[in-house]
């Protein structure tokens, strides 16, 4: 029944989400009640009273006396407090006034009690620090609302309507559906499975009214909770929260009984070996005496004290004592564990892998050094590094907010004044760098790509030092490799920061080339020449595009001198170029009998 249940609610939510995916974002917006600049704060308190907090369905600690109860549940218990009770009706009740005897029952009964409270108050211990350290752990996302703007709030407040900003490695708060987007990829593989993260749109690619099996993978424009943002970013507004979600749907079914430990799976096969022990000597000792001495109440008697002999008291409170030590032990080591029978599957492993998430200590990366290829202090690395901190438009992480405090200190902090952007290549996860391409008030262009080093080195061909750009040899990338092992060592992150420029030159050459090459019908400097002062300040103008990359002036504004190696190439791309243009005028003048 409990599988029909949820089979019908995730079918209801995957329905609903269909019907949202399909719709135009106006009928989206109208069915949400909401806008394109968000819900205000007065709005999102109201329905977050409505809807409730974003939370899925889990497993809560157990009220005190539940939780002393299941302290003695358990097989071995059940067993000492079955033969206590036969013991209590005995040698207590049954026996004459002067053979009443209690040890016994007082043995069995201190044992299990003793076993049962120490078990109950580290559990209960555990569990009250436990959900203390949860309320420690705040999770957060990017939502904009019409009166206060973009904000980070707690994951738990988002409502129905909310409009979020998400951006690489933000986890999907909601389900959500996708207003605009920019090479969005997300991963999927907590619902679906899939290895590969999928592309996400602010449209749907196929038609899904023309499809008869519609999947998770086929809601191009639908992000669901529990899912990751692997590259990109996007604006989406949320469309279900909570335990309506698709994620919260399926959790609802996975909370329950936890499965049996080690541990637990020991205990119950040693208390079912007793048991059988019991099935068969207790008969055996019975009937033998029973026959052989004649008296069958005494022969019942001694085969019950048979079974209280084969039942070790005092193994319950040696073993719950040795579980409850290793529980300090490992609190002692800051690790909490809320239930002892764990502590034997700590003990059995030979290797844990973990996955710290986040930033330790202070929550704040502070940005100590900016080098150049040789390891010297450099102002350029730290100026291309906080243009693309600043211009980016993922939500900037604590390493981006380190380059531009850095920066400011350093007064670049009016780049917005000097640069515009022109186009943008986000963060993901498989190239591990994001770029950002920028112009300034003239007009040259510039992609400034930040990553991992590893990845910069190999994409590079030149390095630039002390003004000079010079060629990325095999012994320069490892002397780089060599000062990032050191860093690393000292506990710093390194990033690598590149830069490339559009060739000012070669457009400034073939720009002034084609005032000759159009000027005349026939081949310019040979058949025809332009008079003295055209030859003479175009002639200085080339001349002074060559030579600005190699002064002070060239290198403050942001050019780079060009090796000398590059300039047979320039040569020979210019020489086709006015060939390519002379042919193309031939064929015009004898296309049209005319020239310009």
């Amino acid at each position: 029944m409990k599988n029909i249940k949820k089979n019908v609610l995730t079918s209801t939510i995957m329905n609903k989400l269909i019907d949202f995916s399909i719709q135009d974002i106006k009928e989206t917006f109208a069915a949400l009640n909401t806008a394109p600049e968000g819900l205000d704060s007065a709005e999102a308190e109201l329905r977050l009273e409505m809807h409730g907090t974003n939370e899925i369905a889990d497993e809560k600690a157990a009220p005190w006396f539940v939780q002393l109860i299941k302290a003695f549940i358990n097989p071995f218990i059940g067993v000492l407090i079955f033969l206590a009770g036969v013991s209590l009706v005995m040698d207590v009740i049954l026996a004459a006034p002067g053979e009443k005897d209690w040890t016994a029952v007082i043995v069995i009964t201190v044992m299990v009690t003793i076993s049962g409270i120490l078990r109950f108050f580290q559990e209960y211990r555990s569990n009250i620090e436990a959900e203390k350290l949860k309320a420690l752990v705040h999770t957060t996302a990017s939502v904009i609302r019409s009166d206060t703007g973009k904000q980070e709030i707690q994951m738990t407040e988002i409502v129905p309507g909310d409009l979020v900003h998400l951006a690489a490695g933000d986890m999907i708060p909601a389900d959500v559906r996708i207003i605009s987007s920019k090479d969005l990829f997300v991963s999927q593989s907590a619902l679906t499975g899939e290895s590969e993260p999928v592309e996400k749109y602010d449209k749907l690619k196929h038609n899904l009214n023309e499809q008869k099996n519609i999947s998770l993978s086929d809601l191009d424009n639908i992000c669901f909770m529990g899912t990751t943002v692997v590259s990109g970013s996007a604006i989406a507004v949320v469309l279900s929260t909570g335990n309506n979600t698709y994620f919260g749907s399926m959790a609802k079914s996975l909370v329950g009984q936890r499965a049996l430990t080690s541990f637990d799976r020991g205990v119950n096969s040693v208390s079912w070996l007793l048991i059988r022990f019991m099935f068969v000597m207790v008969p055996i000792v019975f009937f033998v005496n029973g026959f052989t001495k004649g008296d069958w109440l005494q022969a019942f008697l001694f085969a019950i004290s048979v079974a209280v002999g084969l039942t070790p008291e005092m193994l319950p409170m040696i073993v719950t004592t040795n579980l409850a030590k290793g529980a300090v032990a490992m609190a002692k080591r800051k690790t909490v564990v809320k239930r002892l029978n764990a502590i034997q599957n700590f003990g059995a492993m030979d290797i844990l892998c973990t996955d710290k998430t986040g930033t330790l200590t202070l929550d704040k990366i502070v940005l100590e050094r900016h080098l150049d290829i040789h390891g010297n202090e450099d102002d350029r690395v730290l100026r291309h590094a906080c243009l693309n901190s600043f211009y980016q438009t993922g939500l900037k992480n604590l390493m981006d907010v380190a380059v531009l405090e850095f920066g400011a200190k350093k007064g670049f902090e009016n780049l917005e004044k000097i640069y515009r952007k022109v186009d943008e290549i986000p963060f993901d996860f498989t190239r591990r760098r994001m770029s950002v391409v920028l112009q300034n008030g003239g007009d040259k262009r510039q992609l400034v790509t930040k990553g991992a080093v590893e990845e910069m080195l190999s994409i590079c061909t030149f390095a630039e030092y002390r003004g000079e750009v010079v060629p990325l040899t095999d012994d320069i990338r490892k002397e780089v490799k060599e000062m990032v092992k050191q860093l690393n060592k000292e506990g710093m992150r390194v990033l690598a920061i590149a830069q490339k420029n559009n060739v000012p030159i070669e457009g400034l050459l073939s720009q002034t080339l084609i005032v000759h090459m159009i000027r005349t019908e026939k081949v310019p400097f040979i058949q025809s020449r332009a008079a003295k002062p055209v030859l003479l300040l175009t002639g200085t103008i080339m001349a002074i595009g060559i030579a600005i990359p190699f002064t002070a002036f060239g290198a403050s504004i942001g050019l780079q001198p060009l090796p000398l190696a590059y300039f047979p190439w320039l040569i020979g791309i210019l020489l086709s170029y006015c060939l390519l243009t002379q042919t193309v005028k031939n064929w015009y003048i004898k296309r049209y009998k005319t020239w310009l």
